[in-house]
């Protein structure tokens, strides 16, 4: 029930920026939240509710000791740009660090990356997308342990 609620907010937060119904159904698979998923030692899903219900998401996975990739990071369209995104994402960074890490990795949507930015990311190469074939999208990292990362 929870990974379904997940699932179905990433696919409203997607869309938010216009993409074409053949778009979304092809990227279905990759935003899909499943109970494996949700129950997995390695991932780690935190949620930010408000009285109308789910606000956003973020999904954070452990790659190595110091190291974890930002998996997921979605707000409900009607709350885009009221800050929901940079609690989550300050959020994130904390887990991070109170978990040992000092470097999180994203793959993000060419939309988000000026959001990513202001969060401390650095652009350091790109990654072929898993639901569009030849869609290179950017790869950020945030340096937990730079001065200028909050």
């Amino acid at each position: 029930m929870e990974a379904d609620k997940l699932t179905e907010l990433a696919i409203r937060s997607k869309a938010y920026w216009g993409y074409s119904q053949s778009f979304m159904r092809a990227c279905r698979n990759e935003l899909a939240v499943t109970e494996q998923l949700l129950n997995s030692a390695i991932r780690h899903y935190y949620v930010a509710e408000g009285d109308s219900g789910l606000l956003g998401y973020y999904a954070i996975a452990k790659l190595s000791e110091r190291e974890f990739e930002l998996e997921a990071l979605f707000v409900e369209p009607a709350v885009i740009g009221k800050g929901i995104g940079k609690l989550l994402m300050n959020h994130a960074k904390r887990l991070v660090r109170q978990l040992g890490g000092d470097k999180i990795t994203i793959q993000s949507d060419p939309n988000a990356e000026g959001f990513y930015r202001a969060a401390g990311g650095k652009i350091f190469g790109s990654r072929e997308s898993q639901s569009i074939p030849q869609r290179q999208l950017p790869l950020l990292t945030i340096d937990l342990m730079s001065n200028d990362v909050a």
